[in-house]
């Protein structure tokens, strides 16, 4: 893969507690819940919960939790996940219920396993301009990054964004993010003073819509650097799936680190539905220098992974929008006179949950750059309400934990 944007940097003093917010439509009505497998009663996560013929949306958290708010009253929300019946479901009062259904491949399954990979996914990029939106849209998301040091949570920092894409065409212009809402939570206490951020925010994300930006991975040079195996279809929205595996093939011929992966191609139309890659870590050196920006000299950095899932969904003009990201990063750190070694996981998470028109090009004064942190870009003041306007990703119970023990230590 051609240089990806590097996503670690050293991280030298924690800041205390930031907030900052802008104005927002009111979402006055909010629905809640759980969604779990029907036969087994576990607990689905990152499935997609949308409001019919609106654009609202947002996805589940790891306890399977979702809260999806509204202008407008919410009497039917729909549920979809790989793998599932896409299911229609009446609200009522009180918290949802949600239990999906497996879907069954049929037999015309076999056709799809017989298909040749890599012609298959020669056919989806040629297609790219065909599926995904020609022109311009502001998408309005919900972002969050956590850091672990070991078990313990040393940082959570969460926004709200903006994001301008321009249209998928070859030749395209940058697309743009910006914060409208933040809140950053650091630890204080002093070990955790040297520790690493997730560089970048939402811009991680724009960076990494690797059917946009198809130099890393789908232009002709770059497929000639992978094998592609046919795996067995799954289903995504009710639609069949080709599910295509990727592993390097020629990693030693480039300087850079390759990626595996699995791609996922609805059968009809061959567009990109789903997209997870994740470097591959057989050459330290490599990995490291797509991981790391910059740390102090004597600290040792030890890459373990760096993986990421992209999700697509189609639009009611048929055309396929970017839903879904969420990253994970881990490695090890140690002072080379020091006997064990950190470990730190660093994850990011974004989910559109709603369409702003008309499409208002953001600024250059209000972009967020690749260079910019989270903690720099927040104003320095409070907002006690940070979630009520806003289709969030539910904070899981681990998460709200670790938030009240921050707030403790300060």
């Amino acid at each position: 893969m051609k240089r990806l944007l590097s996503v670690l940097a050293a991280l030298f003093f924690f800041l205390p507690i930031v907030w900052a917010q802008a104005d927002t439509l009111r979402l006055g009505y909010t629905v809640r819940g759980t969604v779990v497998d029907a036969f087994s009663g576990k607990a689905l996560s990152s499935v997609h919960v949308a409001v019919p013929d609106r654009h609202y949306a947002t996805v589940t958290n790891a306890d399977g939790v979702f809260v999806i708010k509204s202008n407008a009253p919410i009497g039917t929300l729909v549920f979809s996940y790989m793998g599932y019946r896409t299911q229609y479901q009446r609200t009522g009062n009180g918290d949802m219920k949600v239990r999906l259904s497996p879907e069954a491949i049929d037999l015309n399954a076999a056709t799809v396993i017989g298909a040749d990979p890599e012609e298959v996914v020669r056919s989806a990029v040629y297609r790219i301009q065909e599926n995904y939106s020609a022109t311009p849209q502001l998408l309005e998301c919900f972002y969050r990054e956590t850091i672990q040091k070991g078990s313990r949570y040393t940082s959570i920092s969460e926004a709200v964004a903006r994001m301008y894409k321009n249209g998928y065409r070859e030749g395209f212009r940058p697309d743009r993010a910006a914060l409208e809402k933040s809140r950053i939570l650091m630890s204080q206490r002093k070990r955790d003073t040297l520790s690493v951020n997730v560089q970048g925010g939402p811009t991680v994300v724009l960076s990494f819509d690797v059917v946009k930006n198809r130099g890393l991975l789908f232009d002709a040079e770059e497929l000639k650097l992978y094998r592609f195996q046919m795996e067995p279809p799954a289903y995504i929205d009710d639609r069949l799936q080709f599910v295509i595996s990727l592993h390097p093939v020629s990693a030693g011929s480039v300087e850079y680190a390759l990626y595996h992966g699995t791609l996922y191609i609805d059968t009809e139309t061959l567009a990109f539905s789903r997209i997870e890659l994740s470097l591959d870590m057989s050459d330290k050196a490599k990995a490291t220098r797509a991981m790391l920006i910059k740390k102090p000299f004597t600290l040792r950095f030890n890459p373990r992974e760096l993986s990421f899932l992209m999700t697509y969904r189609p639009q009611e003009d048929g055309r396929y929008r970017m839903s879904y990201f969420r990253s994970t990063i881990r490695f090890g750190c140690d002072w080379r006179r020091r006997l064990f070694q950190t470990n730190y996981t660093a994850v990011n998470e974004l989910v559109v949950t709603d369409v702003r028109e008309p499409a208002v090009p953001i600024t250059r004064q209000e972009m967020f750059r690749t260079t910019d942190y989270l903690t720099q870009k927040a104003a320095e003041f409070q907002d006690p309400d940070f979630w009520s306007d806003y289709n969030i990703i539910e904070p899981s119970e681990s998460l709200e934990h670790a938030i009240d023990r921050l707030r403790k230590r300060r």
